[in-house]
Parts: C-alpha cells; structure tokens; sequence
C-alpha cells in the first residue's frame, strides 16, 4: 500500500503497478469499497502496458476521511496522486459508486483524462427523468431513503450494514447482499470476483463507515459538475439484470453525458459485468491511437 499527502493535510492510500512507463489506468471502486487489487483488472492493464492505479476515496481503508465532499472533489485527488507519481495523462474507469468519480475525472481534468469508463455508475439523485430508487434492492431503497434524510439518519443504518459485511465470510456475500443481487450476479460471485469483493467489503470498513457514509450522501447532492459539458470520451456500461444500480440509470447516463458512447449488456447484471472487464481496459485504450 502506498500513500500521497495531499495539500490540506489528508493522506490518500492508493495501490500502484504495472510499468514505471506506463499511461496510468485509474480505478475508481465502488461504494462501500477500498484500495484493493482486482486481479482480472490488473491482468487486463498488464495486457496493454499501463500502470493500475487504484486509489481508496476519502474515509475507506486509511484514507483520511473528508466529511461534507462532493463528487467533485475527487478531481483535485486524482490529480495530485498523478502528480506524485509523475504521470501527466491518464485513463480513468469507475464502478457502480465510482461510475460518478469516473465522470468527474473526465469533466474536470478534461486536460489531463484520456478517456474514461463506468460500470454499472450510479446517475444523479435528483435529475430529472430519473427514478433514482426504482428497480433498486429493498437494501438500497432502504439505504437512498435515509441519505436523503441525512447524516442522522444513514448512519446508524451503515453501521448495522456495515457489520455484517465486514463478518461475512466469501461464500456468505451473496446472503449478505440480499436482494441487491440478481440470478446472473449471484452466479458471478465466484473465484477472483468473489475474492476481491470480500478483501474489499472488509477493508472499506476496517477502520469507520465515513467513507460509505460521505459517498452516499454526496450522491444524493449536486455532483458539482456538468456532464453535458464533458468533452473527454466517455464510455457507459450497463447490464439490464442489475438491481444494485438498475438499467434507467444507464440509459439515463448516456442521454446525458455528452458524447457518450453506451453499451448495454443483455442479460448481464451489476457484478456480472466484471467478466468483461477486459474488453472495458481495451475499448479505453483504443483511444490512445
């Protein structure tokens, strides 16, 4: 694990390899979610000679929480982990939590962003046309419908959630996701997948529930950015079996980012799509012909 200080005094852990050389390949992980290695990602940024960067936003792992961030704010992270580690320009991806982070690298560092990716990214809470909470897990109804009562109230609720995912072995997951998880991701929930989401759920929390907290109640507030002002390539992928972050929300996505391009999954679902995560690595660097 290694670790920048950052201007206002926070550090930021964040995991690093690959080629010295390589263009950087930021991974945005999902919510609740940590600096923790993917390792079909890894293979797959190997594959193309990039450097995998996966940094853990403010309050997972040991990062220094931020209390009261915006979506936004990750921008000026980002780029000052690519300035300590000498890289100038960058490919950034993001999943289901870190679809939006993704987006806002793209929006906001559009000087330094090659192109950018989400997975099953969550859309803004209070756009118009989107129905945030529909077709969503009675967990996350449950989680959304206190973020947007506030602090008071989500706390307590990530507290209860946040202990059972952090006592659950790798093969009880899927009983602890309870209806956030489809048929198609159950089946998914296997072999490295399985092994990264356990690492993961268990690090996210390991030493508070401030990051999951302030990740959700960032998402239920203005993002802080336009995303029909993104200039940087963006690429937006969906399943239609995903009851963590439904479908509308990429439909909605790519009518709004612009530019977009969209790729919908038939029969794919939120974890399920990790299956592919190679073809996400090689569409994104395909832009840097």
């Amino acid at each position: 694990m290694e670790f920048v200080q950052l201007a206002d005094g926070r550090k930021l852990e964040y995991l690093i390899e690959g080629p010295a050389d390589g263009i950087p390949l930021v991974f945005h992980h999902g919510t609740p979610g940590a600096a923790v290695r993917f390792a079909p990602l890894a293979e797959a940024a190997e594959w193309h000679g990039l450097r995998l960067v996966s940094p853990g936003r403010p309050g997972y792992g040991a990062s220094t929480p931020q209390p009261g961030r915006s979506i936004s704010d990750v921008a000026a992270d980002v780029s000052s982990l690519l300035d300590a580690i000498g890289a100038d320009r960058f490919l950034s991806i993001g999943l289901s939590g870190g679809g939006p982070h993704s987006l806002a690298s793209a929006a906001l560092l559009a000087d330094r962003c090659i192109a950018a990716a989400t997975l099953a990214g969550v859309g803004p809470a209070n756009a118009d046309g989107l129905d945030f909470v529909a077709g969503m897990g009675e967990e996350n109804i449950a989680e959304f419908g206190a973020a947007f009562k506030g602090r008071a109230a989500l706390e307590p609720l990530i507290e209860e959630q946040s202990s059972e995912l952090a006592g659950a072995a790798p093969q009880d997951l899927a009983a602890a996701f309870g209806d956030l998880v489809s048929e198609v991701d159950k089946a998914a929930m296997t072999g490295p997948i399985l092994d990264w989401l356990a690492a993961s759920a268990r690090r996210s929390v390991a030493e508070s529930i401030a990051g999951w907290r302030d990740d959700d109640l960032a998402f239920v507030k203005d993002w802080g950015f336009r995303l029909d002002r993104i200039t940087t390539p963006v690429a937006i992928w969906q399943g239609d079996q995903d009851r963590m972050v439904p479908e509308a929300h990429g439909h909605w996505l790519a009518a709004h980012v612009s530019g977009a391009t969209f790729h919908f999954e038939a029969d794919e679902g939120h974890l399920s799509l990790l299956n592919g995560i190679d073809r996400v690595v090689a569409d994104l660097v395909a832009h840097l012909t």
